[in-house]
């Protein structure tokens, strides 16, 4: 029970030590910077703001507070160096504590950075100003007085950005009109924390998942236990010992073992969340731009949320047996056939409420709508699925019994019926087990399969070319267009469309689209209407939050509204998306110039050594299409270690729950086998007939697991997904990693069942004859 429970305890805590140090660097990003909280002024063309625009919106009343940003490097990689004027700066930024042996003077002057543990030990020796720690600064980040920082970064007189205060004087001159240069980003909405929300909620529905795997091993235990303690029971109730006191007394030693197991599994915890740790931080950072600390620290919540989750767990598992002997008559509690019948009456009610989940997890699937319906979804699914195992296992040993012929495999599969109640909760878990497996295996590829496709639709150009200033875009295009096969400049304005922050794109219409991009969604001739300026093409994010689809009308700026051709796919984007042509895009926005271009050729190596050496374009700017693709696939890699680390964890569970059951029951069962062994089966036999009881066993709970995983990988793709990202990923099938996952988890339960067949096997002789020499 100890072992099994703080197994439970660990992969739970572990996931929820992960969550908890993500979230607190959101919180000390946002309280460091300010970043999303506030309006932002940016340049609109180039990285720096010159600081002669800062001090003219000061003096026309603005109050803004200049930040400047830049990496410096270090041995261990670049440290991001954050510049503020504390004085300027509203009062949520940069909460940091001064020592004791410092003062503001320091920090305005003589120069102090300040920094998590990790960053000041990094810049320690590479930079002259005194480094002060402080665990409350963003993860990754060193905050120091922008006068420091214009010194540290050489960016003297220079800026990056402008923090807009809340509170503004009143009549102030139009910021336009001082700062032309300058663009309005308003504070960010919840599309980013939605998608980290949705990350760390995938993570804790699969701690939630191992936790109840892991459960599965204390109940049956419990469950195990009781059962050989049935005698004891029975003496004690006979000897006056009031049941309030007994069942008093065993709650207390369930409290005192809950406890001491989820002490450990705290324990195993921290070291799982340790080891996964940096993938999350690399996940979080490359998929969503949010920094997260690579160190784990011992916060309250997660732990005492470990320990709580043990006593509760403990308590849950453990109340159906204190109920069945609370209810069941003094004598009969040490009958085996009284118990096997509650067993059985048990699974039939287990049964109902199974059938109950499922129709529940139907009515879900056809009218829920929400995330938090979607999870709901999955725990009916799993639970019922769960919950009607028994059932399914009874009915196919009572299948193979019937078309047994010989008396000691009539023998067998009675025997084995017996057993399907002291194993279905080790088989239980097995199932969610493997199900996840499945599951989770299936979405990952499924979405590697589409990933790989939605890059190479994207990336179809072999190089891509950025540039800063506005007006260098004519004269480079120019040149490509003298050099290139097909030039694709990328003209973009970010506006709403059906009230949804939205990226309006103008594209140029050629062999590029028509051959490489696919549809979702389409109507007739897609492109032709698209570059005759007839037609929109928008992103799937944009068509299910706005609730439109193809052929319908939607306004696509003021005064304009075009019906819609196609719905492409936009993964990982949290934006909406919608193309036009670009001659409609220019008549729309005259002013705007493209800043970035694909460029296709037969040989863009060639062309990339033409761009750079004959018409000077920096190497910096130019990017080739297989340099993205391999840094996006490996942000996907990365992205799914963490589930995968936990899949073969809670596989593993899983198996352990099997050892325990079998080792439990070995003991229990010396009363049943000795009549066996008496009529000429030899122990090695009954050994071997016990390991293939459990493969037997397992593989039918396999079986049943891989259309569950199935289901459970469809659920993740068509609900979960859409509701947590507005993107619906096709279901791709993967039998040969499914016959792959089958045959590891028939040799984890072979594996499991070795030892306890190899300890009946040698069980001396004496063991068995002392079973006739008592009432047992």
């Amino acid at each position: 029970m100890i072992a099994g429970l703080a197994l439970a305890t660990a992969l739970w805590s572990g996931v929820q030590a992960i969550n908890a140090e993500a979230r607190a660097s959101y919180d000390a990003a946002a309280a460091t910077l300010g970043e999303g909280q506030f309006d932002q002024l940016l340049p609109r063309s180039g990285e720096k703001i010159d600081q002669a625009t800062y001090i003219a919106l000061r003096r026309a009343g603005w109050q803004v507070s200049p930040v400047l940003e830049g990496h410096v490097r270090t041995e261990e990689g670049r440290v991001r160096v954050v510049g503020v004027d504390p004085l300027t700066a509203p009062g949520t930024i940069a909460p940091v504590g001064m020592q004791e042996d410092s003062n503001l003077d320091d920090f305005l002057t003589r120069g102090v950075l300040f920094a998590a543990p990790d960053v000041a030990e990094a810049l320690s020796g590479v930079v002259s100003q005194r480094v002060i720690t402080d665990p409350s600064v963003a993860p990754g980040v060193a905050l120091t007085d922008i006068g420091v920082a214009q010194t540290l970064l050489d960016a003297h007189n220079q800026l990056s950005r402008l923090i807009i205060a809340p509170m503004q004087p009143m009549g102030l001159p139009d910021i336009a009109a001082v700062a032309p240069d300058l663009a309005l980003q308003p504070a960010q909405d919840a599309g980013a924390d939605r998608l980290t929300d949705s990350f760390h909620l995938n993570l804790t529905a699969f701690g939630l998942l191992s936790f109840a795997v892991g459960i599965f091993i204390v109940h049956g235990t419990i469950s195990l236990a009781f059962e050989q303690r049935r005698s004891m029971v029975r003496t004690l109730r006979a000897l006056g010992v009031p049941l309030t006191t007994l069942i008093g007394l065993m709650i207390s030693e369930l409290v005192v073992f809950a406890v001491l197991a989820g002490g450990i599994g705290v324990a195993l915890g921290y070291v799982i969340a340790a080891v996964l740790l940096p993938n999350v931080a690399a996940t979080l950072q490359g998929l969503y731009g949010a920094s997260v600390a690579g160190t784990l620290q011992l916060r309250p919540e997660w732990w005492l949320s470990g320990m709580a989750i043990a006593v509760l767990g403990t308590g849950f598992a453990a109340s159906g047996a204190l109920w069945n002997i609370a209810q069941m008559p003094l004598l009969a509690s040490a009958r085996p056939r009284a118990w096997a019948v509650a067993s059985g009456e048990t699974a039939r009610r287990l049964g109902a409420v199974a059938l109950a989940l499922l129709v529940i997890g139907t009515g879900i699937a056809i009218w829920g709508q929400g995330l938090t319906l979607a999870f709901a979804l999955l725990a009916c699914l799993l639970i019922g699925a769960a919950l009607i195992l028994p059932l399914l296992l009874r009915s196919a040993v009572m299948l193979a019994d019937g078309q047994a012929r010989s008396a000691m495999w009539q023998w067998f599969w009675a025997d084995t019926r017996q057993q399907v109640p002291g194993m279905s909760l080790a088989l239980m878990a097995l199932l969610l087990a493997t199900a996840a497996n499945v599951g989770v295996s299936t979405m990952v590829s499924s979405f590697r399969v589409t990933f790989v496709d939605f890059l190479d639709q994207r990336l179809a150009p072999e190089l891509f070319i950025r540039i800063e200033d506005p007006a260098q875009s004519p004269y480079l295009e120019a040149i490509l267009l003298s050099e290139a096969q097909e030039v694709l400049p990328l003209l973009s304005v970010e506006t709403e469309i059906a009230a949804v922050p939205t990226d309006l794109f103008g594209v140029r219409v050629g062999p590029t689209y028509r051959e490489n991009w696919l549809f979702l969604d389409e109507a007739e001739d897609v492109w032709d209407r698209v570059e005759t300026g007839n037609a929109v093409v928008v992103s799937e994010q944009l068509a299910r939050r706005a609730g439109i689809w193809t052929d319908d009308l939607v306004t696509v700026a003021p005064g304009l509204s075009l019906p819609i051709a196609a719905i492409v796919a936009d993964y990982g984007n949290p934006l909406g998306q919608a193309l036009i042509s670009e001659p409609l895009f220019r008549n729309l926005y005259p002013e705007m110039q493209p800043l970035s271009f694909g460029v296709r050729s037969n040989d863009p190596t060639t062309l990339r050594n033409v761009l750079t050496e004959e018409h000077g374009i920096p190497e910096s700017a130019i990017t080739d299409q297989s340099r993205i693709k391999a840094f996006s696939l490996g942000v996907f890699e990365r992205t799914f270690t963490v589930t995968g680390a936990l899949n073969v964890l809670t596989l593993a569970v899983a198996a352990f729950a099997i050892l325990m059951s079998l080792l439990t029951l070995a003991s229990i069962r010396v009363p049943q086998l000795a009549p066996a062994w008496a009529l000429g089966l030899t122990r090695r036999r009954l050994g071997q007939l016990e390991l293939l009881r459990a493969v037997v066993l397992a593989m039918v709970t396999t079986v049943l697991a891989i259309p569950l995983g199935l289901m459970l990988a469809w659920v993740l793709l068509s609900y979960v997904n859409v509701e947590a990202f507005g993107w619906k990923l096709p279901l791709y099938l993967f039998p040969g990693h499914y016959a792959v996952l089958t045959l590891f988890a028939l040799l984890a339960a072979a594996l499991a069942a070795l030892w306890p067949a190899i300890r009946l096997a040698r069980t001396p002789p004496s063991d068995l004859l002392k079973v006739f020499a008592n009432d047992r």
